[in-house]
């Protein structure tokens, strides 16, 4: 009973393992016989570029592997910020589907509709180029000292960011949190009506009702759905070389053209982004378990 349950999967991980190791054993040699060869050697020399906006301190001179940890933190901060603005709209908009106001309830709806139909691309391509290099250079104050804008970049509670920057983020955020909506709505739609009427019955209003009884049922379904969109934003952060920002893709691809080390390079930025989706995905399971132990 033991090896028929094992036994196949077994074998399946051993022969996945054998032509992993093949695969791994021709490319060495293939570099080896064009005087290649895997290196990472050259990770210590200078990087020799600029980055237009770095959380972490950084110049030309530091060293290429300084300058993908610079281009990795660039890519968790904004993947971090815009999974939880992208949650919030997607979570208001997925909640407004079902709201007892028309307006509101269009509005829910014609977003989604808008941002899930347009590429991601020309929307970050708008927000960079019509958006946000738009505004006057003059520095505009809608909220005081809170927020300023201009084409030079925006500052937010005294917080400077790029143009950069800030048309990715808005970019992830609104394309993201139009998926997300629909994962809410979704989730909502699976909660029994009766759930709805009992609230009504005592008299519990609309919001008060979706926040305190539907929604915290409605979280099974949505948080393994939730998961995807989280990767997928993940992944689309490596657009950010369209609009110039220097996240870990960007790094990498002048670190690949300085150097020559594609192979080195691809495989540490596959590694990169790997570790970042397993971190997301290990993070949203164990928030499921603990939903799921909650109830």
């Amino acid at each position: 009973m033991g090896w028929r349950r094992w036994g196949p999967q077994l074998i399946l991980a051993g022969a996945l393992a054998g032509l992993f190791a093949l695969l791994a054993h021709n490319l060495q040699v293939n570099l080896t016989r064009t005087g290649l060869g895997l290196s990472f050697g050259w990770l210590s020399q200078p990087a020799g570029f600029a980055l237009g906006q770095h959380w972490l301190p950084y110049s030309p001179s530091d060293s290429y592997a300084w300058a993908l940890l610079v281009g990795f933190t660039n890519s968790l901060l904004v993947i971090a910020i815009a999974l939880v603005l992208a949650t919030l709209l997607g979570a208001l908009a997925g909640s407004a589907t079902y709201s007892t106001n028309l307006l509101l309830r269009r509005l829910a709806f014609g977003y989604v509709a808008l941002a899930r139909n347009v590429p991601l691309l020309l929307q970050l391509l708008f927000w960079y180029f019509v958006a946000f290099l738009g505004l006057p250079r003059t520095p505009l104050a809608p909220l005081g000292e809170l927020l300023t804008l201009s084409n030079q970049g925006i500052r937010l509670l005294g917080l400077p960011l790029s143009v950069e920057f800030s048309a990715l983020l808005v970019g992830l955020t609104v394309f993201t949190g139009s998926t997300i909506a629909e994962v809410v709505r979704g989730g909502i739609s699976s909660v029994p009506r009766g759930q709805w009427e009992a609230y009504r019955s005592l008299g519990l209003s609309d919001p008060t009702g979706l926040t305190r009884v539907v929604l915290p049922q409605a979280l099974p379904a949505i948080l393994p759905a939730l998961t995807s969109q989280y990767i997928n934003l993940a992944k689309n952060s490596t657009l950010a070389i369209a609009v110039g920002f220097a996240d870990l893709y960007a790094v990498s691809d002048t670190t690949i053209t300085q150097t020559g080390r594609a192979i080195e390079g691809f495989l540490m930025l596959l590694a990169g982004f790997l570790l970042l989706d397993l971190l997301i995905s290990g993070a949203m399971g164990l928030l499921n378990r603990l939903v799921l132990r909650r109830r």
